[in-house]
């Protein structure tokens, strides 16, 4: 394996954490207007309350990657999203103020404006993580330069919007999946009426997103046919979310959980080979296209990061590890609680 692929993979591991452990954060602020008491918002706070700002850090190593990895790439998507990062950006400062806030004062009127702004910047956050991603497999126009040369409305083409939508539903899913697993009493009653909905959502945005993938964007699945083994993929994703209600009938939240973290990493493992050995295709000219390779930093400096990775990573993993080990199990309220 080449330094440029083990590097991608770095990447790809690191996305991979983020959609699922800030995932279920995200999916818990879209619904969290969907609770029907004061209480059940509280419990629906203290649930991530003490992992949602670690998980974050995902998203940093995520783009500090990018940006010593590839730093072409780098340059090109963050001058070319400006816009749509920012947005991902303020929906994210905004969700963490709502977090801290709420709970401040008593006042409800406070309350409910707060609990108002963590549903509409989790939403946020979503579908610009959606739309992100449907741009980088639809391709965006680069020149020769490597620049950008579109415009904002360029960003939310039909399809880049459906995958939008898509990832508000998976998170939404995802984030009542983890309330499930972590609440008991009228808060467990509740959450457990929002699973199946919540999938049948998600089912009906998976398969009109590979449909539409399918038919207009075939290139996406050239790796299937050159390799047919590829296609037990999403086989296995649909076999995971199936798997969900099982498990949630047989009382397992735990395993509901489990599921729904296998069905995101084999949908991101379908997204990258899909778009492997590319990071931004050019709709201007393939040529101009960012690769893995013609993006790269030099080999010497590709070599020292993997042993920073190989260093750092382990110490994050052990980090969360132990956070999500000491806050295991169902959430009680108390006087620290948000």
């Amino acid at each position: 394996m080449d330094l440029q692929t083990a590097w991608y993979l770095v990447m790809g591991v690191s996305v991979l954490m983020y959609t699922v452990l800030d995932g279920f954060d995200l999916g818990v602020g879209a619904l969290h207007l969907c609770a029907k008491t004061d209480e059940q918002r509280r419990i629906f706070l203290n649930a991530i309350g003490p992992v949602w700002d670690g998980n974050e850090v995902w998203i940093v190593i995520v783009m500090g990657g990018l940006f010593a990895g590839f730093p072409n790439a780098y340059a090109t998507v963050f001058s070319g999203f400006y816009t749509l990062l920012m947005f991902l950006i303020a929906g994210l400062m905004f969700r963490a103020a709502a977090i801290e806030f709420r709970s401040k004062t008593a006042s409800s009127s406070w309350r409910q404006i707060w609990d108002a702004i963590f549903c509409v910047s989790s939403v946020l956050v979503s579908f610009v993580i959606g739309v992100i991603l449907g741009n980088l497999i639809l391709g965006v126009p680069i020149d020769a330069n490597q620049d950008f040369v579109g415009t904002f409305a360029d960003f939310f083409r039909p399809y880049a919007v459906l995958v939008g939508l898509f990832a508000m539903a998976l998170f939404a899913m995802h984030g009542a999946i983890y309330l499930y697993m972590k609440t008991d009493g009228q808060a467990h009653a509740t959450v457990r009426r929002w699973i199946n909905p919540a999938i049948a959502v998600f089912v009906f945005f998976f398969v009109v997103t590979s449909i539409v993938t399918l038919i207009y964007l075939p290139d996406m699945f050239q790796p299937h046919i050159n390799q047919p083994f590829l296609w037990l993929l999403p086989l296995f994703a649909l076999a995971a979310i199936a798997n969900i209600p099982i498990q949630v009938r047989k009382d397992r939240g735990g395993w509901a959980f489990a599921s729904s973290c296998v069905s995101i990493f084999l949908l991101l493992c379908l997204f990258h080979i899909g778009t492997f050995p590319y990071i931004v295709h050019s709709t201007v000219d393939p040529a101009y296209s960012l690769t893995i390779y013609n993006s790269a930093s030099s080999p010497k400096t590709l070599g020292i990061l993997l042993i920073v990775v190989a260093l750092g990573v382990p110490l994050v993993l052990a980090y969360g590890f132990w956070i999500y080990r000491i806050f295991r199990g169902k959430v009680r309220l108390d006087s620290s609680s948000y």
